[in-house]
């Protein structure tokens, strides 16, 4: 096995919350949402693994995603680079953080962010609202379509993961999107999927840069 390690120091401006349970303000909650995501994304982790690895994922991309909004989140971590393997070698990316468990930032992302998207209460709610939920939709695929097993056909964009609430989030966020979007079973785990053509391309435009969050 070998392995390398580095450090992604926090770069967390004065006054921005790193943890607890108030509610994150507008920017933070854009990254910590997309990180949590990202972390969903992955499996469960191994019990091989030590207690300080936060995530693990086959891509480079996005580990190095991760790492850079854990950074804005003042939440510093240390990257790992495993090449494992006998007869067909492959790279893993780990990020470890100092202590073990999620970072509560993180947890209230999540809950945060999932409760914009997916609250009927929502509906109807003022523009600068709803262009707060695209750029969390926006971030959802974003962070999907990095970390999870990307399934690509000529007629369809679609995602393999096993979290059943981020399957939700991804299909509700299709819809705030522009796009349709359906969830199949799969063997050990779940298939989100959008059609080719004009949706496809719509998940694919939003995903591909942060949407700017109204001010207001």
């Amino acid at each position: 096995m070998i392995w390398s390690t580095g450090a992604y120091a926090s770069t967390r401006p004065p006054g921005r919350p790193s943890g607890g349970t108030s509610l994150l303000d507008r920017a933070s909650l854009a990254d910590a949402f997309e990180a949590a995501c990202l972390i969903r994304c992955t499996r469960v982790e191994s019990v091989r693994q030590p207690t300080t690895v936060l995530a693990e994922f086959s891509s480079a991309a996005a580990a190095a995603r991760l790492a850079e909004l854990l950074a804005r989140l003042g939440t510093p971590v240390f990257p790992e680079r495993v090449t494992a393997g006998v007869r067909r070698r492959y790279e893993l990316h780990r990020l470890h953080i100092a202590q073990p468990g999620q970072p509560a930032v993180l947890t209230g992302g999540w809950r945060q962010g999932r409760t914009a998207l997916l609250d009927p209460a929502a509906v109807g709610a003022s523009a600068p609202r709803h262009a707060r939920r695209q750029a969390l939709a926006a971030a959802a695929w974003r962070a999907a379509l990095l970390a999870a097993g990307r399934h690509v056909r000529t007629n369809i964009l679609g995602v393999r993961l096993c979290d059943t609430e981020l399957a939700a989030v991804l299909v509700r966020s299709a819809q705030l999107l522009g796009s349709a979007a359906s969830v199949a079973p799969r063997s050990g785990c779940l298939l989100v999927t959008v059609p080719g053509g004009p949706d496809k391309e719509r998940i694919l435009r939003h995903s591909s840069r942060p949407v700017p969050v109204p001010a207001s």
